[in-house]
């Protein structure tokens, strides 16, 4: 088995940066595909950003030029650094790894972007 935890989130003001971390243990290895999504109450989950094994990237537009997506692949890390974060932002990020069908999913973070 493995497992995800995701630390970081919080509340920010608008155009304010928060940097969001998750800690690969267990059964996940580099070969996994990781990312992060998010998801606000009454809506599907979405992919923010998400970086395969060989470090391609993939982010959703609404993101792009904001958020930046990093691995450590030693330390079995993930990043998101969010900066000029907007209202529309607040929402449980969730840290995912995926390789075939196998996926995991960290318990959640809660980013609230608010003046």
């Amino acid at each position: 088995q493995g497992q995800l935890v995701e630390s970081g989130g919080g509340l920010v003001q608008p155009g304010g940066s928060l940097r969001l971390s998750c800690a690969a243990s267990g059964s996940i290895s580099s070969r996994y595909n990781m990312g992060w999504y998010r998801q606000v109450p009454g809506k599907q989950r979405e992919l923010v950003a998400s970086m395969t094994t060989n470090g391609n990237t993939n982010c959703a537009d609404s993101v792009k030029g904001r958020f930046t997506i990093s691995r450590d692949y030693a330390k079995k890390t993930v990043d998101l650094q969010m900066n000029s974060l907007k209202p529309e932002d607040t929402a449980v990020y969730y840290c995912n790894a995926k390789f075939w069908t196998v996926d995991y999913w960290g318990q959640g973070t809660q980013v609230t972007v608010s003046s």
